[in-house]
Parts: structure tokens; sequence; C-alpha cells
């Protein structure tokens, strides 16, 4: 059982890199078109596992999404944005 436990441990260790960093990026949202449109955006980034903070700035149609890099990425943001009606554009990102 020791063995069973240590080997878990071990692979549990190993699943989650050692250099994951937290990154921002900021996405360009050119769909967002009312004062409704961010809480939609930001829901959808919400449910993105990694993200931990979301800034909507609905004038400049933009979202900059704060996210652990071991769990997630710029494709996978945009492609949540985009599956909720809201095409995004990755514009800049920077490691944290």
């Amino acid at each position: 059982m020791k063995r069973i436990v240590t080997a878990t441990m071990a692979a549990a260790l190993c699943a989650t890199p050692l250099w994951a960093a937290t990154e921002t990026t900021t996405l360009k949202v050119p769909g967002m078109t009312c004062p409704v449109c961010p809480i939609t955006v930001k829901k959808a980034l919400q449910k993105v596992p990694g993200v931990s903070r979301i800034d909507v700035n609905y004038p400049q149609k933009e979202v900059v999404v704060t996210f652990d890099d071991a769990k997630t990425n710029e494709k996978a943001l945009v492609k949540a944005t985009t599956e909720a009606g809201y095409p995004a554009k990755c514009v800049k990102t920077r490691e944290n």
C-alpha cells in the first residue's frame, strides 16, 4: 500500500510542470457591442480552468485575462469567447 501511495504522489508531482507561470493576455473582442456583452464574455472565460482574473474594458472592446499557463493558454481563451458568440484575437501577452 505504501508503494502505491508513493507512486501516486510521484505521478501527481510529475503531472504538474514546475515551471508554470502566471501570464496575462489581452484579447480584442470586436463583437462586444452592447453593455450586456461583457457579462457573457466574462462568464465564458470564468469556465476556463486556470483563469484567475478577468478585466473587461467594454469601451475599448478588450479583455485582460490572467491565467496559469500550466492549465490553459491563449488558444483556449479565444476558443471560449468564440464558442460564446464573441470571436476574439490575442493582441498581447506578458508573463507576470
